[in-house]
This record gives structure tokens, C-alpha cells and sequence, in this order.
């Protein structure tokens, strides 16, 4: 049955009848006894150390989940041009759809496991298989070999790693959650930036082996402060819980924002993974401002998880998504036009930011219309597992709709500036339905 919506479901999120602050696992949270004094939690700090060091932990975690995912773009045009030549672009693409779909589906085993207390678990086990997974990368040579290490090994790694890093700290916040979620979600672009630049400078250097190794080092250095500082707040619930809560299917709000989601990211990615060939074949600009594109793109991309946070924190996280995606609409659209490399510096900047929001809006916002933060874990792993479909999708549909040799683009790029406007029309019908249920426009 569907909850109805207030503005307070907004603005606080509801606890279960629990007390005690809760550890890491599950078996440390069970030998612990429900206090007599009182029968909630206290409420999120919204601030503090041990708040922030959660910041700092997911933020990690965001770095090499969604920061090895980003960074596919630069991998993709070696595998193309060197290592596997002989395979088509969209066959290489797969590759890295694979990966991101498999960090989004796997998301719906890995949320009720968060619920239930496995945080630390969840961590160690996510860092594992990327690092296992890069080092595989690294001595790949065949097209089936890359799909298992890169794609399956890395991307179900990736899954372990990064739903956690939304879920614990919107655990943590309340006014302060979109901010905290945006700079958590800036760890993927900043990662994004810096593996495509020491992946640009290595491989010249010890090649492709050494290369994918340190950046596996890089991966596990990172991880292992996650492991340090993250700690979950609430216990998890006493009562087990399904893989699905089948409740939020029911709930037409739930239903807009997911398909809202999964339309988006059918398109959002093309110039995530193409921006490099797009120079190079249709600009022909062969230059190193066409290598460092990616880096351009990601680096305001950190500019896009943060500062629309500080605006949701002020006016909604719903309310900053709509004007944000209409934006990536237009830019879609207007990249079809553009015929110069100064104008797709510009695109890319621009593109860069609206997308980096459009990512990492939509989990503060889900937090707030869930009717139990007990649930959290798992309907962020339902509604990501959308998305994990329209990013699976996505890339590779566009990317038989190009024509490298004869620098035909415009076919893929309207493709994705149309998936990208479909979501956009999903975010404002939400905030046309939300408008009834809920008291103020603050959403």
C-alpha cells in the first residue's frame, strides 16, 4: 500500500522504534539490547566528525565505483585502436555497459544485505573483486577475457561499493543530506579525472600491464580508508526483509521517478564513452586536448554532484533535478549543431555539470520519499537497478547508430538527446503528482 506523503516525510526521515547506534555487521548489532530509557534513536547529527568521516569513507567508495566506470571512455579507445583492434566499437562498448549494469543490478542483492547490518562486509568484498578485477585487466589480451575481468569481475565490485556509499550517509544527515550526497558523488568524477590522466601518462611508460596494476593500487589504497572510517548508525531491523519491497510498486511516485531514471540514463552516457572519438573522427582533432576531453568532462562533472546539493538542501532535491535535467536536454540537442572544437570544449563542460547532478540528485530524493529509512538500502537498489538498465542499454544501441568512418554522429546523438528529454518529462510529471500529496513546494 502506497504512504502517503507530507511535507515532514520531506524534510525528516522516519526512524524505526530502535536505540542503540549500530556498528558495522550484523553479529555485532545482535548482542546488542534495546535500551529501557528510551524507544527512538537519536536523531542524525547532520554534522560532526564521525558524520563527515562517513563523507570522507563513501567518498572513496564513489571514486572507485563510479570513477573506474567513468573512466571507461579512455580504456575503450585502447582496447579500439591497440589492444583488440579487430572488434567493433559497439561490441567494445559493451564492455563497459556491462560493468555499469552489473553496478546497478547487483544493487538489489546488495540492499536489503545493507539493511541488515553488512556494512563492513559489503566494503571488504567490493574491494576485493575490483582490485582482482583490474589485476585480470591487466593481463587480458582477448576480447572474452576483458568482458569477464573488466566488465563482469570489476562491475560486480563496483555494486558492493557503491550503494553503501549512499545509503550510510543519508543516514547521517538531514538538512545537510543533498550536500553530503553531492560531495560523496564527487569522488566518481575526481576519479574519473584522475585515472584517464595517470592512465595518458603510464602507457607509454610500462605499457598496458603496469598501467591497469597501479591503478589497482590507487584502488586499494582508497578503499582501505573506507574500510577505516565507515560505520553504519542505525541497527538494522529485527525482522527479515525481502530482496524487493514490492510496496513501492504500488506507489505511482515511486514508478514515475524510476522509469523518469531509466530513460535518462538510456542517453545520458553516449559522450561519457564517444566524446574522444567525436574529436578524433569528426573534428579531426587528433591532438592531446582530445585524450584529456574525458578529463574535462568529468572534472565539472565534480562541480555537478556538489553545488546542486547546496541548492536541494535550500529548495529540493526534486526541484533542482527538473530545471538541471531540462538542461542536459537542451545541451543534448544542441550537440547535434556543433562544429568546432571550441564549442564542443563548451558542450563538454556544460554537459559535464547538468550530468554530474542528474547522478547524484536522485538518492537524497529517493530518501525522502521513502516512508521508512529502515527500507532505504533496499529501494535504492530497486530504483538504480532501472537506471542499470537504461545505461546498459543505452551506449551500446547509440553506438550502432554511428558511422566513425564516414564521422557520422548526429544519428547517436539525437538518439540520446531524446532518451535524456523522455526522463526529463517523467521529473516534471513526478513533481506534478508530489504537487497533491505534499503540503509546500519544497520537494
Amino acid at each position: 500500500m502506497s504512504v502517503p506523503l507530507n511535507e515532514d516525510s520531506f524534510n525528516k526521515p522516519t526512524t524505526p522504534p530502535v536505540v542503540l547506534m549500530a556498528d558495522t555487521d550484523a553479529s555485532e548489532t545482535e548482542k546488542q539490547t534495546p535500551s529501557k530509557l528510551a524507544d527512538t534513536p537519536p536523531p542524525p547529527p547532520d554534522g560532526g566528525l564521525t558524520a563527515w568521516l562517513q563523507v570522507v569513507g563513501a567518498f572513496f567508495l564513489f571514486f572507485n565505483s563510479w570513477g573506474l566506470l567513468n573512466a571507461f571512455g579512455v580504456f575503450q579507445s585502447y582496447y579500439q585502436s591497440d589492444l583488440i583492434p579487430s572488434y567493433s566499437s559497439s561490441s567494445i562498448t559493451w564492455i563497459g555497459t556491462v560493468q555499469g549494469f552489473l553496478l546497478f543490478l547487483v544493487g538489489v542483492i546488495v540492499g536489503p544485505i545493507f539493511d541488515k547490518g553488512y556494512l563492513r562486509s559489503l566494503v571488504a568484498i567490493g574491494a576485493f573483486l575490483v582490485v582482482f578485477g583490474l589485476m585480470m585487466t591487466s593481463l587480458s589480451t582477448e576480447y572474452y577475457q576483458l568482458f569477464l575481468a573488466h566488465g563482469v569481475t570489476v562491475g560486480i565490485g563496483c555494486a558492493f561499493l557503491f550503494l553503501p556509499s549512499i545509503a550510510v550517509v543519508a543516514t547521517y544527515f538531514t538538512s545537510r543530506r543533498a550536500v553530503a550526497t553531492g560531495i560523496t558523488a564527487s569522488g566518481g568524477s575526481i576519479g574519473a579525472v584522475i585515472y584517464p590522466i595517470m592512465f595518458h601518462k603510464l602507457i607509454d611508460q610500462v605499457g598496458f600491464g603496469w598501467t591497469t596494476r597501479i591503478i589497482a593500487f590507487v584502488a586499494l589504497a582508497g578503499l582501505s580508508v573506507s574500510l577505516l572510517v565507515l560505520k553504519r548508525r542505525l541497527p538494522p531491523p529485527k525482522q527479515s526483509r525481502s530482496l524487493l519491497d514490492l510496496g513501492a510498486l504500488r506507489e505511482p511516485t515511486f514508478l514515475v521517478f524510476a522509469f523518469g531514471l531509466f530513460c535518462s540514463f538510456v542517453g545520458l552516457y553516449f559522450p561519457f564513452f564517444y566524446l574522444q572519438s567525436y574529436f578524433t573522427f569528426y573534428l579531426h582533432d587528433d591532438s592531446s586536448l582530445a585524450f584529456y576531453i574525458f578529463s574535462v568532462l568529468n572534472a565539472t562533472s565534480v562541480l555537478g554532484r556538489i553545488t546542486p546539493g547546496l541548492l536541494a538542501d535550500r529548495v529540493g532535491g526534486l526541484n533542482t533535478l527538473v530545471p538541471i535535467s531540462l538542461l542536459a536536454t537542451i545541451l543534448a540537442f544542441v550537440w547535434i549543431g556543433i562544429r568546432d572544437v571550441a564549442g564542443a570544449v563548451v558542450f563538454a563542460c556544460f554537459y559535464g555539470y547538468a550530468s554530474g547532478a542528474i547522478v547524484s540528485l536522485p538518492p537524497s530524493i529517493l530518501t525522502r520519499m521513502s516512508p521508512n529509512m529502515t527500507m532505504v538500502g533496499t529501494r535504492l537498489g530497486m530504483i538504480f537497478m532501472f537506471a542499470g538498465c537504461g545505461f546498459l542499454i543505452g551506449t551500446p544501441i547509440a553506438s550502432t547508430l554511428l558511422h566513425l568512418a564516414k564521422a557520422e554522429f548526429w544519428k547517436a546523438q539525437l538518439f540520446s538527446a531524446v532518451f535524456v528529454a523522455a526522463g526529463t518529462i517523467c521529473f516534471v510529471i513526478l513533481r506534478v503528482i508530489l504537487v497533491k500529496k505534499v503540503n509546500g513546494w519544497k520537494i
